[in-house]
């Protein structure tokens, strides 16, 4: 019933803001025959998009303004409503010369694609300092930064965890779970979320090959359209995609020591049908991984004490394959009227065998262990937009259905002991359904309303071979509804706020504890003050609220019993985590040199962070690793970004990120003090000129803390070496990972205390992992066709706390 009143909220809110549009604005009565004029401005030199630049359209017998706008980030242009005429396109940016091009339009073909326009820049300008023909890795955008990831040559043979270690301001540990500034982040891939993110971030982004990868938007003041989620703010990770007239695409090959990638990007369009279609895999070697593995238990009683331990010893050899495909098809019916439809498919599996040394409290034992875990999702993508006569003004419709399947299954025996050989199965399924509106109305050029309604299904099943007591069904349903005005508090002043609420049921069944269930309503209002200052400086200040909501990794009963003294489990009582963020960020160009910096405070309160503690059975002392709300978190912190060039082809690039660790409960009395972390992040690159580029990178990342205990620093580097060929339509290079060392040894050590009654038990557990991380490949690069890419307006749920255990938190050993 509660599916039935949700999704009725909706679909009344489409019609009526259908009607509106159609009625109230002017936009659905069309009395001349109108088209648009669309095109990519690129640098001439470099040829990269040129982003803001101005485009202005004058009508030639008068000289009569128009029409006009400023490009996107990809140097994009399309012009809406142009009526047949002889027009002079007009094209401007700072430090570059002005470009007229003339275009004429007719009743019979109304639409002009001008393709490809290149503009020069000015003598002595700021243009000539920068690296030629190569992109910038890092830019700065107003609202966020964005890493070039098809720049940056080491990234060739890697995975997107691989692509992620580079980007500023994000941090990654050794299974590929990520954080931004210290905080929880959503992952989205093109704007959308998909369903495999919803058991497994880091498995997922094992699923994407980096040769797939364009680039990765890191927001962290998202406004109130988007989604709650992501107490760090959003990650956005844009794939490789082209759209132009004819046939177009991309082909990436690499091969290493550590893993094989392969990925293809194809486009046809012809008039107004554009059709595209991606595939690509990727296949890593089994190699070993080590791990030693300390546990020990004290136990306090008045009358005795008690000490027991646990070593092990072992080796995995996981090898990891998968593979994904899209296809997509976008249809205009006329300039006002676009629909597009894409489907995805992921499939993903990891594991292998292991074995381990065990001394039990003095006795020694043999471990034989297996592991297979898989991973398959499909997600189904529907847009509707309509646009109108006045400029901006756009109403979209969205529907996506995502459909996924986990399994686990995992066999351990004690070899030559009583204890008794442990196998279980688990089979997860995710069913999501969306549906979503959107509304943007431009009072003037300065003065922006978006509206919008969103309803979000979600039902998630996991099912066990062996014991259907631990069975689980969980059901969430999601009603939103968002409001965001922008506009110009002074000429150099701008304003953007809004205000989000959110209404969120749940209820979720076990078969030991019944139907349990969890309404709540939430409001997010969000805010951003940016100033303009003297020198293309920039100061903005921000404040949003976020939300986490716990994933099925975090929720699932399911005991994994892949390790019998490390029991790991879920905990469907989880509630979300909530926190309130502020920052402060300045950003300017100095001679040439970019330069930005901001501090941040965020309070969260109810911090979702793995547990151990005790457990005993059957006269053995294990741990149990679960997840509990561990109380309030209070965070300070920094982040500086700058790029350099010492010469004409020679780039330098550094961030640096702080912030501090904190987190207090005044129910529970805990206090952990506070810590600071930090990240490091430096890379150079040079360009030699016909064709051959070197880069070298760097990354430091600081221990890590949580309640309970902490983690070693990480530190990893590499360098490539690449060549453009075939007039520069394509390259080929070679690319190393920690060349001098085979394996990132990281250390995690563990401390729980726990009293019942008159009886205190203190927990110790030490882990060190020997990650096999050496590589060495060579890869290959070809694009074909005209290339120059669009962004649709698609559906985005950003309101779930992702994983941040491999596995889905079902599974365990350790990912290559």
């Amino acid at each position: 019933m509660k599916r039935i009143l949700l999704l009725t909220f909706i679909l009344g809110i489409f019609f009526k803001a259908q009607a509106q549009f159609g009625g109230g604005f002017g936009g659905a009565q069309k009395s001349t025959v109108a088209g648009r004029i669309s095109a990519v401005i690129l640098d001439s030199a470099t040829k990269q998009p040129i982003d803001y630049a101005t485009i202005s359209l004058l009508r030639v017998k008068d000289n009569k303004s128009m029409n006009g706008g400023v490009t996107d980030p990809k140097g994009k242009i399309t012009l809406q409503n142009v009526t047949p005429d002889t027009y002079k396109l007009m094209i401007g940016f700072m430090g570059y010369k002005t470009k007229t091009v003339q275009v004429v339009t007719t009743p019979s073909k109304p639409d002009q694609n001008l393709g490809t326009v290149y503009i020069s820049s000015n003598e002595n300008s700021l243009a000539d300092v920068q690296v030629q023909g190569t992109k910038a890795v890092i830019e700065n955008k107003i609202d966020r930064m964005v890493y070039n990831a098809e720049a940056d040559g080491t990234n060739a043979g890697g995975d997107a965890t691989d692509v992620m270690r580079k980007v500023p301001m994000l941090s990654v540990d050794v299974d590929g779970n990520v954080q931004l500034r210290g905080g929880a982040v959503r992952v989205l891939i093109n704007g959308k979320p998909s369903g495999t993110m919803a058991s497994s971030v880091a498995d997922a982004l094992k699923m994407i090959p980096a040769e797939q990868i364009k680039s990765v938007e890191v927001i962290t003041s998202p406004s109130a359209k988007y989604d709650a989620e992501g107490s760090g703010g959003i990650i956005n990770i844009i794939t490789k995609k082209s759209n132009a007239q004819g046939v177009s695409g991309t082909v990436n090959v690499s091969a290493g020591t550590r893993q094989n990638n392969g990925a293809f990007n194809l486009t046809a369009k012809t008039g107004r049908l554009s059709v595209n279609t991606s595939l690509g895999t990727n296949l890593a070697y089994a190699q070993d991984s080590r791990v030693l593995f300390e546990n020990n238990t004290r136990i306090d009683s008045l009358t005795k004490t008690s000490i027991n331990s646990i070593r092990q010893d072992g080796v995995s050899r996981w090898s990891r394959n998968g593979y994904n495909g899209s296809f997509g098809a976008d249809y205009d019916f006329n300039a006002y009227n676009n629909l597009s439809s894409t489907v995805k498919y992921n499939n993903f599996s990891n594991g292998g065998p292991g074995k381990a040394d065990y001394i039990l409290n003095g006795v020694p034992l043999k471990n034989i262990s297996n592991m297979d875990m898989g991973f398959n999702n499909l997600d189904w993508n529907v847009d509707y937009k309509h646009t109108s006569k006045k400029e901006g003004e756009e109403f979209t419709i969205s529907g996506q259905l995502s459909s996924g399947r986990n399994t686990t299954d995992f066999e351990n025996e004690i070899v030559g002991s009583t204890f008794p050989a442990v196998n279980n199965s688990n089979t997860g399924k995710n069913k999501e359904y969306t549906a979503q509106t959107d509304y943007t109305y431009p009072f003037s050029k300065t003065t922006i309303l978006e509206v919008g309604a969103k309803g979000i299904f979600r039902n998630i099943n996991s099912e066990f071979s062996n014991n259907a007591a631990q069975d689980f069904e969980y059901n969430q349903n999601v009603a939103s509804a968002y409001g965001v005005i922008s506009f110009k508090l002074s000429k150099k002043l701008n304003f953007k706020g809004g205000l989000r609420s959110e209404y969120t049921t749940i209820d979720f069944n076990t078969e030991k504890q019944g139907i349990q269930k969890n309404d709540y309503f939430n409001l997010f209002p969000s805010a951003i003050i940016s100033q303009t200052l003297k020198g293309n400086a920039t100061l903005k200040l921000s404040y949003n609220r976020r939300v986490q909501r716990p994933t099925l990794a975090y929720l699932n009963p399911f005991r994994n019993e892949s390790d019998q003294f490390n029991v790991r489990q879920g905990e469907p009582g989880l509630s979300p985590e909530l926190s309130d963020n502020f920052e402060l960020g300045y950003s300017t160009f100095i001679k040439g040199s970019v330069i930005n910096a901001s501090v941040f405070y965020r309070r969260t309160g109810g911090v979702i962070e793995s547990s151990i503690t005790p457990l005993r059975e059957n006269g053995v002392d294990k741990t149990l690793s679960t997840y509990l709300n561990v109380g309030t978190a209070q965070t300070y912190g920094a982040n500086v970004f700058a790029s350099y060039n010492p010469k004409p082809k020679w780039t330098l690039m550094t961030n640096l990120g702080v912030n501090t660790y904190e987190v207090s409960n005044e129910q529970t009395g805990l206090s952990t003090g506070t810590f600071l972390n930090y990240n490091i992040f430096g890379r150079s690159a040079y360009g030699f000129g016909k064709g051959y580029n070197f880069e070298l990178f760097g990354v430091v990342n600081s221990p890590r803390r949580t309640y309970q205990g902490k983690t070693d620093a990480m530190v990893f580097y590499g360098a490539s070496f690449k060549k453009d060929i075939l007039n520069k339509k394509g390259s080929i290079g070679i690319n190393t990972l920690n060349p001098f060392t085979r394996d990132l040894h990281i250390k995690t050590v563990n401390n729980s205390v726990t009293t019942v009654g008159n009886k205190v038990t203190t927990l110790y557990q030490s882990t060190n992992v020997y990650y096999p991380l050496r590589s060495f490949g060579v890869n290959f690069s070809y694009s074909f066709g005209k290339l120059k890419f669009t962004e649709k307006k698609k559906i985005k749920n950003d309101d779930i706390k992702q994983d941040q255990q491999q596995g889905g938190g079902m599974g365990g050993g350790l990912q290559q």
